[in-house]
Parts: structure tokens; sequence; C-alpha cells
């Protein structure tokens, strides 16, 4: 799963890695938790990149109310072409949601936290559905992050990691045009080079902490 992780990026940087269009406007943060609005790339009808701020924990547009979004932090590839909260999504609203890293914790002998970033601490893109909800008055835009089995890296600590998505993917990735079953296809390529796990200390456990020690090595 993906229920924490880190975005400290730069805004330039981020315009630049991602191609949108400026000004992109987001909190940094060092320990972004669900429940909260998390920045997100998407693509408009014109081919541009725009970078928007949606709630993380995805409500179905046919939900009755939105009181289980919390819920919905995640999505799994192995079921999001089937499961109904997802199907159109995946179809019609894929997002890249920008990261610098993500935290797991590995529970034998305690609970042990790592925090998993590129050793060039660059940043990348899990990949993401969107959607949007409204009822009466009330409109509520809202993302999930996909998730995948663990590879290598990732299983000693976890049965489950997010899906990272290639820049050389990016495009195909938000392309509304391009059909479900290829897009599908990207979620299987190995986007985790140059990624490593390092342990950091019981700070980041609590949500409410953000500042460097998060990511502070143990």
């Amino acid at each position: 799963m993906c229920g924490r992780y880190s975005l400290t990026t730069d805004a330039a940087t981020l315009a630049e890695h991602f191609q949108v269009l400026r000004p992109i406007r987001f909190q940094p943060s060092y320990n972004i938790a669900p429940s909260r609005k998390i920045l997100n790339i998407v693509e408009l009808d014109d081919g541009s990149r725009k970078a928007v701020n949606l709630f993380w924990g995805l409500v179905s547009s046919w939900a009755k109310d939105s009181k289980n979004s919390s819920h919905l932090i995640n999505a799994r590839m192995e079921t999001i072409q089937e499961k109904p909260s997802f199907r159109s999504a995946f179809k019609h609203r894929r997002c890249l949601i920008p990261a610098d890293g993500f935290y797991e914790w590995e529970r034998r002998n305690g609970k042990q936290a790592f925090h998993i970033h590129r050793d060039d601490r660059q940043p990348f893109a899990f990949a993401g559905l969107w959607e949007q909800w409204q009822h009466e008055a009330e409109t509520l835009y809202s993302c999930t992050i996909i998730t995948t089995a663990a590879n290598a890296l990732m299983q000693p600590i976890h049965e489950r990691m997010p899906v990272i998505i290639s820049p050389e993917h990016y495009h195909d990735w938000l392309n509304k045009a391009v059909d479900a079953a290829h897009a599908y296809r990207l979620l299987d390529n190995p986007a985790y080079t140059h990624t490593v796990a390092t342990p950091v200390g019981d700070w980041v456990n609590n949500p409410r902490h953000d500042d460097e020690r998060c990511i502070a090595p143990i």
C-alpha cells in the first residue's frame, strides 16, 4: 500500500520535470497523509499539463456521500479495470501524483519505518486516478494512488508498493485518447531504477510531525 509519502522538491523543479503550466502551488511536506489535498498532474484537452490539488481518498461519482473516502486512498492494479469505484476513472481520468519519497513499515521485530526514494533525491510520479463527486451544491475532486505487488527491493519491507510511472510514459498515461489496454501495460513497466530504501526513526510515525527528522537516516 501507500499511506504516507514526501514531496519537498521546489515548485520550479517540479514544473520543469512534469512540463506543466506554471505556476505550481502546493504545500511541501515531509509527511503527507491521506485526507488532505495533494498535488496532482492532469492533462487538458489541448494536450497541455496542469498542476491541481485534489483530496487524497477517492470518492466515486456515484457515492451517496463523501464520508468514506479514506477507504479509497489506494487502488489495486490487479482490479482497477473491474472494480466500479475505479473502472471509469481508469479509462478517462488518469493522473500523476508527484513525490520524492514514500514510507513503508517493516513489521518484523517491531515496526521499522523506511523512506523509499531515488538515490539522487529527484522527484518521480505515482500512477493515480482522479474523480469528481457532486451532490447538490457540493463538489469534491479526489484521487487515489495505484499499488501493485512488491518488487525485490520492497518485498522484505511490505507486500505492496505504489506504481511509479517512468517519465517517458507520462504522456501516454495522462492522454485520454490512449486506450485502457495500453494504459494498463504501463503499470507493469519497472520504474524503481536507482531507488533505495533508507531506514528512518520513529518521528515519522506521527502524521502531525512534518520536518527533516522524518527522513533522517538511522
